[in-house]
């Protein structure tokens, strides 16, 4: 049983056609977009991320749509994922075990607010300085 799971495992992290599917997932993408941008049907991405090998001219189309490289594509892992995403966000706790995003959301949706309210104010100005001029 033990070797089967093994076995089972190595298939699937050599299988391009999951990883494509997860590339596109990650990248926010649904098969149809995907499928418009190579010209094929929704039909043929479903197939091609069944499939466990794609031939080098797909796969290249296929990264330039993703905006990665076809290396990138064959040496995906999720493993790497949680690497890119342990070394973007910085822990702030003691114990070192939590990711937090180091972006305060509260503090960029004040700022933003601050330049819209800066925006409407020189607009005014400039709406009342044209009507002073009639």
């Amino acid at each position: 049983m033990f070797i089967f799971e093994i076995m089972s495992t190595a298939t699937k992290t050599s299988h391009i056609g999951r990883k494509i599917s997860r590339i596109r997932e990650l990248r926010g993408m649904k098969q149809e977009t995907l499928a418009a941008e190579l010209g094929i049907s929704q039909q043929s991405v479903s197939n091609l991320e069944k499939s466990e090998n794609v031939d080098e001219g797909t796969l290249k189309k296929i990264s330039e749509v993703l905006n990665v490289s076809p290396e990138a594509i064959r040496h995906f892992t999720e493993e790497a994922v949680f690497n890119i995403i342990n070394n973007t966000f910085k822990d702030n706790s003691a114990n070192n075990n939590n990711y937090f995003c180091t972006i305060d959301p509260v503090e960029k949706i004040v700022e933003l607010y601050e330049r819209l309210v800066q925006a409407e104010k020189e607009k005014n100005a400039y709406l009342e300085k044209l009507l002073e001029k009639k």
